[in-house]
């Protein structure tokens, strides 16, 4: 009778969960006085942000998050990332694809969708 060790099972088990973790990066609006935060699919690009809301003084509130509207819908495979400006005002956020070098700037308008300009280098 042949004996296999779980163990590589078990390894190969924790490669891809630990793939899994990265399919999203998140960062918060660099607004100082905005609690926001953003997500981007760090393969396709696609944008989301979500932020807290008081829905009254008797509840703990609710997270209202926002979809994808125009420009930040699911584009050419990359490698992207989030990088927040430096300016403590700024309620928009920077996507950069690492692959190719293109830059976005994606925000919230109108409290209804996240939009991002078209990329450029």
């Amino acid at each position: 009778m042949l004996h296999r060790s779980p163990l590589p099972v078990m390894v190969v088990l924790a490669c891809v969960g630990s793939v899994r973790a990265e399919n999203f990066m998140f960062a918060p609006a660099p607004h100082q006085e905005l609690n926001r935060i953003f997500r981007v699919d760090r393969a396709t690009g696609e944008m989301g942000a979500c932020n807290y809301a008081i829905k009254d003084e008797n509840s703990v509130g609710l997270t209202l998050c926002y979809p994808a509207g125009e420009g930040a819908k699911a584009g050419e495979a990359g490698d992207y990332a989030l990088v927040p400006s430096n300016h403590r005002a700024e309620a928009g956020i920077y996507r950069v694809n690492r692959r190719t070098g293109d830059v976005s700037v994606c925000f919230v308008r109108g409290d209804q969708e996240v939009v991002c300009t078209p990329p450029a280098r």
